[in-house]
């Protein structure tokens, strides 16, 4: 706290970014207040200057942003704040309140895909396949990683050969990757243990 320089109104700038996707999600103010409750509570608060008043993003939509770091600038009047967001962040439903590049929309659409998995499980109905999935357990959601992994290996095969279209391949790799993730939900594994696990082994 002692690097935080507020300004004339005891407010910083809180520059909000995805710890996992490094997508900016959105920029916010923070009082001394907001900024103690987020340390506290583990959920980043803000201080609205149109309400002036303290508010807990995600106290109405759900949409958390679950804090993983703060960092100050070098002059101590900004701060940026790493979270692992719970659904969007932006109030017009999109991941973040920026438009992003092609890169970091991907990442995007995995977080909500991720998102989307957690809440099929988390309020289970009988129509969906996710559920299903996880109910059966990992020698279900495996068996299918390993089958949709097999046919994206013949796909690859097929397009090598040009018997078959890039398209195909495309389409079992997205396979490979929700079923890869509905496993990790099913054994209550985050998504983004693996994305740390990936980083920790970048050189």
């Amino acid at each position: 706290m002692s690097q935080i320089r507020f300004d004339n109104d005891g407010l910083i700038t809180g520059v909000v970014q995805d710890a996992t996707t490094g997508q900016v999600l959105m920029v916010g103010y923070l009082s001394e207040k907001s900024l103690a409750l987020t340390q506290e509570t583990g959920r980043v608060h803000f201080w609205s200057r149109s309400r002036n008043e303290l508010w807990q993003k995600g106290a109405t939509s759900g949409n958390y942003l679950n804090l993983v770091d703060i960092a100050v600038d070098c002059d101590g009047d900004a701060l940026l704040i790493t979270v692992r967001p719970e659904g969007p962040t932006c109030h017009t439903g999109a991941v973040g309140c920026f438009a992003t590049d092609r890169h970091n929309q991907g990442f995007a659409h995995l977080e909500r895909l991720w998102s989307t998995i957690q809440d099929r499980i988390g309020s289970p109905t009988p129509e969906s396949y996710t559920v299903r999935l996880a109910a059966a357990g990992p020698d279900l959601t495996g068996r299918k990683l390993v089958e949709e992994a097999t046919e994206t290996l013949v796909a690859a095969k097929n397009h090598e050969s040009g018997a078959g279209p890039p398209e195909r391949v495309i389409e079992e790799s997205a396979d490979v990757l929700y079923h890869l993730l509905a496993l990790l939900a099913e054994r209550g594994i985050a998504a983004g243990a693996v994305i740390d696990e990936l980083n920790a082994r970048a050189r």
